[in-house]
């Protein structure tokens, strides 16, 4: 577990901390488990912008690293985009007190920005891809088998729903994925972590925190709203956005509607498999799905008895026609 510093904790403020950490390096340390994130022998890129998210994954993977059964080399990487006003001297600082290997780059994507996207508009999209491009090329210069970024379980989520409302795709973003050219495997080791619990995390860490709104990038209105229904959802209706991003994971194809992930139009039906007596939809009570309140109260153990019974019994014919 990471390091913590109590001499200017309160007792109660220390063992909180030490509980936070607990669980995030847990959940890192389950999702890195899950997708096989990190192997024998790899090369860590972490991408480093200076905000809450990817310091905490920075941290917890220094830490992870110190007591894993497994070697793996971690170099930091910062991309300094020239944003006005972007405080270059506070990440070598805080990377060299670490003694973590780093290279800070230099790109001036803003101006690229600033041209191609008129004044107001929201300029996080193409920003973002030419940062990626930008990283992509310099993990495969440095020999860089995994590129760490700091997205978390709200923002995986969000972009599910960014993607369901206005692009309508069931699309997220995966934990671990390869690049469309194939070169380049990204993880995100944060996939199980809550946003508020990195950010309490790093309130108590104390990480030197640079503004993501330097460039004057006006707030993406589209991620915002559905941030706010998220956590109007997870103040109102505890536990929901747990089962959303439960559901994530256990997807069944062959109960949706999507040709392309499940074969629809190869279904055929076996006419010699034997009846199995299943519960018929005769032996539950009527009731409205929607209405919880008034919903009945099905016994399926009982209902799938008098199933198999009468599933033995022979089925007289009373009247039949045949034109």
């Amino acid at each position: 577990m990471s390091d913590i510093v109590v001499d200017d904790f309160s007792e109660k403020q220390a063992a909180r901390l030490n509980k936070l950490s607990k669980r995030l390096h847990r959940e890192v340390g389950k999702a890195i488990a899950d997708y096989q994130m990190i192997e024998e022998g790899d090369r860590i890129m972490c991408c480093l912008s200076g905000g809450k998210d990817s310091y905490a994954m920075l941290d917890i993977l220094l830490n992870l690293q110190k007591r894993a059964p497994i070697s793996f080399e971690i170099v930091a990487v910062n991309l300094d985009q020239k944003q006005p006003g972007f405080p270059e001297h506070i990440l070598p600082a805080y990377l060299d007190n670490l003694g973590v290997a780093y290279h800070i780059l230099e790109k001036d994507t803003y101006s690229i920005v600033k041209e191609k996207i008129p004044e107001g508009k929201t300029t996080c999209s193409l920003c973002s891809r030419l940062r990626r491009g930008t990283l992509y090329g310099f993990a495969q210069r440095i020999g860089a088998t995994k590129i760490a970024l700091g997205h978390h379980r709200d923002d995986i989520i969000e972009t599910l729903f960014l993607n369901m409302f206005f692009a309508g795709k069931m699309k997220a973003m995966p934990p671990k994925l390869l690049s469309d050219d194939g070169a380049n495997m990204v993880i995100r080791p944060l996939a199980y972590c809550r946003e508020k619990d990195i950010a309490e995390y790093a309130k108590f860490k104390e990480f030197p925190i640079i503004p993501c709104n330097l460039c004057g990038s006006q707030e993406n209105l589209k991620r915002g709203a559905v941030k706010d229904m998220l956590k109007q959802w997870d103040k109102h209706h505890p536990g929901r956005i747990e089962s959303i991003f439960t559901a994530m994971q256990n997807t069944s194809p062959s109960q949706g509607v999507d040709r392309e992930q499940f074969d629809f139009a190869g279904l055929t039906r076996d006419p010699d498999a034997p009846m199995r007596g299943d519960v018929a939809e005769s032996d539950l009570p009527a009731f409205d799905f929607l209405d919880t309140s008034n919903s009945g109260h099905i016994d399926l153990d009982a209902a799938k008895a008098r199933s198999d019974l009468l599933s033995q019994q022979r089925i007289d014919i009373v009247s039949s026609y045949k034109p």
